[in-house]
């Protein structure tokens, strides 16, 4: 029962969480101790507090989740994991994470706080708005960026990132309704209700129009943001994040990208080197330049 209680908390979906070291890195204070430390319990909590999402979404999609070809197969969807041991376990995770995230501190645990409520609304009816749906997911990587923040005392922290964050969680977001939509084909709309109010070309139009904000909005960001070295070898990383955004634009097209974004990122290693030379050169740029 714990192996299926850990599937069901989705450790593999904890890289996410991941946004909320974005203060520290692109503050210069990767390698401080107490801010590394302080950001790395609030990666923590939010994995915590992510994983009593996915639980509670498992179970309000419980009935869906067993029409779907994929997501029969979670353990709640299957019976494997009782429902009565997914809710304690959710409710626990929540309270552990709220508790401990107000100790840490007060304004990261009102972020925390915020992210669960518009997750139970995203699960109870939001989901089911088109549009809507992967705005709200968005906000998640923007609530986790904002949560890093909280944690940290920020002198050149760019209000660029957050723009950047919104855009390309948008287009993971409508990449993943093109990949839903592709697999499921006509029977879309009887596994995922919102599936209803898109179409595959209303989806390449969104993900066409955010990609190209992306990229430009990132340009933008590593010659005009105040915080970054006056030679302006941030411009160096557009490559990678270029290559990046095209890769996954790739993978949803062919059909090899049915899953979630990180999912996808986990299996295929163009992206994951991709992502691996980004990081490596943002840090060279912010702390070997």
């Amino acid at each position: 029962m714990l192996k299926h209680l850990l599937k069901t908390m989705r450790p593999r979906q904890w890289t996410k969480n991941g946004f909320v070291f974005f203060a520290l890195i692109f503050d210069k204070q990767l390698f401080l101790r107490e801010p590394f430390v302080r950001t790395l319990e609030g990666f923590l909590l939010f994995c915590l507090i992510s994983s009593s999402v996915y639980l509670f979404n498992d179970i309000a999609d419980i009935e869906a989740d067993r029409k779907h070809p994929e997501k029969k197969k979670r353990p709640l969807a299957s019976g494997k994991l009782p429902i009565s041991v997914a809710t304690t376990s959710a409710f626990v995770l929540a309270l552990a994470s709220l508790s401990l995230g107000y100790l840490l501190e007060p304004l990261f645990a009102g972020l925390l706080a915020v992210y669960l409520a518009i997750n139970l609304l995203y699960s109870r009816w939001l989901k089911h708005v088109p549009v809507l749906d992967v705005l709200i997911v968005s906000s998640g990587f923007v609530l986790r960026v904002a949560a890093g923040v909280t944690l940290i005392t920020v002198e050149r922290f760019s209000p660029w990132l957050y723009v950047i964050t919104v855009l390309f969680s948008l287009y993971l977001g409508f990449g993943k309704r093109r990949a839903e939509m592709s697999l499921l084909e006509k029977g879309a709309g009887s596994h995922r209700k919102v599936l209803d109010g898109y179409t595959i070309p209303l989806l390449d139009q969104y993900i066409t129009i955010v990609s190209g904000m992306t990229i430009v909005t990132y340009a933008l960001y590593t010659f005009s943001a105040e915080n970054l070295p006056d030679n302006h070898s941030m411009m160096l990383t557009i490559p990678f994040v270029v290559y990046g955004i095209f890769r996954y634009l790739q993978l949803i097209q062919t059909g090899h990208a049915a899953g979630s974004p990180e999912e996808v990122a986990l299996k295929d290693r163009p992206l994951q080197l991709t992502v691996l030379l980004w990081g490596v050169a943002v840090i060279a740029v912010f702390y070997l330049s």
